[in-house]
């Protein structure tokens, strides 16, 4: 079958299976770079003017701003990260299609609040400046701050589903040989980023069996290893990740996620605390799935092979967070 036309339809299939997803994310950081009391420091101290520098937390105790930066992390590792495949350098993910409606979800319940916590932010941003006034000294500087008006603009969550670019049609006047050359690098591009996204999954899922693996290893007369709930509650995820992240439809994703929920079928973590042959018998069974994952030390010819027993290809995606300024992202 012509390489071009095997491109395009796993192109097309892929397209029918997944979508890219775009995160932005602008906040204010808090901190200001004050450069007189950088000079200060360093005259005082008999040093060059490049060794050190003094940053300003402004907002230093304020609840208010840590909670929205936990909840951007929140929303950046455990949900956008977690649903989706990297895919671009641009900060562009993959979303597998199966995953759509529980990503939209979560990601709008944690826009809504996003805004509510930057209401409570700017509700009490001036008492948080006279209690900074306070704590900081000579350090304060009142221009320092921007205007509460001003100050909500540098806050923005946005979302953008793109639909995945169906092939690599480049309809230019540059000559067939030129066009050829763009053809490749399309193909190759392509290529490149469905072994970065199927790399993506086998790698979360080693750490999480790794993890259990480690973890079980004890036996009734050795000193108890200490592990939470969410030891098991990983690799189900991972499970689940496995199925829904199938979009080529690799025989051995497909395999992994059917021995694996096999061996995890009734599996509590209660269970494997207290009965040793059923914990001696999962990690078995972990052990053996880790031995069967596709060597990621040797990407290349370890994801070619993967690609090989790939009927169509398969992706990743990955969030965009600015700091002050919010920096629009390309697509590919």
């Amino acid at each position: 079958m012509n390489t071009q036309l095997n491109l395009d339809t796993n192109v097309v299939s892929i397209s029918s299976a997944s979508m890219m997803v775009e995160l932005s994310i602008s906040t204010w950081s808090g901190n200001k770079l004050d450069k007189q009391a950088s000079t200060a420091v360093t005259s005082a101290n008999g040093a060059e003017s490049t060794v050190a520098r003094v940053n300003k937390s402004l907002l230093a105790t304020c609840s208010e701003l840590k909670e929205i930066k936990t909840l951007v992390g929140e929303a950046r590792n455990h949900i956008h990260y977690g649903l989706t495949m990297p895919w671009s350098d641009s900060g562009l993910r993959l979303l597998p299609t199966t995953l759509y409606f529980d990503y939209v979800q979560k990601m709008s319940e944690v826009e809504n609040k996003f805004y509510s916590l930057v209401d409570d932010f700017i509700n009490n941003y001036d008492y948080e400046i006279v209690k900074a006034q306070a704590r900081m000294g000579s350090l304060f500087n009142q221009e320092d701050y921007p205007s509460a008006e001003s100050l909500r603009g540098k806050f923005m969550f946005s979302i953008n589903y793109i639909p995945l670019p169906t092939g690599g049609d480049f309809r230019l006047d540059i000559g067939n040989e030129a066009i050829a050359d763009l053809q490749r690098d399309y193909e190759t591009a392509f290529t490149d980023k469905l072994e970065t996204a199927m790399a993506d999954i086998w790698s979360r899922l080693y750490k999480a069996l790794a993890s259990m693996s480690e973890r079980l290893d004890y036996a009734d007369h050795d000193k108890k290893k200490v592990f939470r709930d969410s030891l098991v509650e990983n690799v189900g995820e991972m499970i689940d990740m496995l199925k829904a992240c199938n979009v080529t439809g690799n025989s051995q994703m497909s395999a992994m996620a059917d021995k694996l929920d096999y061996a995890m079928r009734g599996i509590t973590p209660e269970a494997l605390r207290e009965d040793s042959y059923l914990r001696d018998k999962t990690k078995k069974a972990v052990d053996d799935a880790i031995k069967q994952l596709p060597n990621l030390s040797n990407k290349p010819s370890a994801l070619a092979t993967l690609a090989k027993n790939t009927e169509t290809p398969y992706f990743d995606c990955a969030v965009q967070e600015s700091g002050d300024v919010n920096l629009p992202s390309l697509g590919w």
